[in-house]
């Protein structure tokens, strides 16, 4: 007799509707795809087209490539926070940003959970240890913002600590900004139809499906919970020396073109080829909490 296996279908609340979604069904919901694009009301109709975006990603990545000559040049360190929802798309947008950097000087920091010595320390200890030296440009996948979202919503951190890391962290981040550290802050931001899409990708595609985490799985029906987190992060962090940089990502496609730009757009570096970075599509990238649904 074949072994029984637990079903993992959830009822979730979606607009008001009550919807059932299993993420071991191998067929998408038919609610799931017809609205997954345009969910968080997203302002365009399908992706940008794929020629159009390799051509247009080649030069914005070239451009990366004179900026880490200017950056070796004048020792100036660089170092940018991607931070979102699981799968906002965060990682292919950190990809996307340092596949022609030259590794030497630029890494990805993705920090695994604290360990017990590390949990002694204070909070921001062990990300200031990854910060960037001269000519170094870091791209963090996830960040101390885990204290802002993913701690607090799954009972993580006490209440008295994500309070008090909202009120440090304006004043940890000017120390940084005071350091002549640019910092970049990008909150990806997609609708609801649009992550469940992805998970159900992520489930079913071999090739992605260590991307799946148990804590995907169990935030399923934590939306309303992550959203009210996200909101409180954006207002009580986006600072005139810190600010958030909000891009709507249910168009992967689109949000790293634009993400990209808004980096090379802020540096001042050495051959800028401002033809070549274009401008930045403000229906897909703004500032702060403004710019949320």
């Amino acid at each position: 007799m074949a072994e029984k296996v637990e079903s993992r279908a959830v009822e979730l609340d979606i607009q008001g509707k009550k919807r059932v979604f299993d993420i071991d069904d191998p067929k998408l919901p038919d609610w799931i795809e017809e609205k997954a694009f345009k969910s968080d009301d997203y302002p365009y109709d399908k992706k940008l087209d794929n020629k159009e975006y390799e051509k247009t990603l080649k030069l914005l990545q070239i451009e990366l490539v004179k900026v880490q000559f200017w950056q070796q040049k004048t020792g100036k360190r660089v170092m940018a926070v991607f931070e979102g929802r699981d799968a906002a798309g965060k990682g292919g947008a950190i990809h996307a940003t340092m596949s022609y950097m030259n590794p030497r000087s630029a890494r990805i920091v993705a920090l695994t959970k604290p360990t017990e010595t590390e949990r002694g320390q204070w909070y921001f200890q062990r990300y200031v240890a990854t910060f960037p030296t001269a000519g170094e440009f870091v791209l963090f996948d996830r960040s101390w913002y885990n204290r802002a979202g993913v701690e607090p919503v799954m009972g993580f951190c006490t209440p008295e600590e994500y309070e008090k890391f909202l009120k440090a962290t304006p004043r940890f981040e000017k120390m940084i900004v005071a350091e002549d550290i640019q910092l970049f802050k990008f909150w990806l931001n997609i609708g609801r139809e649009m992550q469940l899409k992805r998970f159900h990708d992520r489930r079913h595609d071999p090739l992605k499906v260590w991307k799946l985490s148990p804590m995907d799985i169990a935030a399923l029906n934590k939306w309303g919970d992550y959203t009210e987190k996200r909101d409180r992060m954006l207002k009580e962090t986006h600072t005139d020396h810190a600010p958030w940089t909000v891009v709507r990502g249910n168009d992967k496609r689109r949000a790293r073109l634009n993400l990209i730009r808004h980096i090379l757009m802020t540096l001042d570096y050495e051959g800028k080829d401002e033809k070549a970075i274009g401008e930045i599509d403000r229906k897909i990238v703004g500032a702060g909490p403004g710019f949320v649904k």
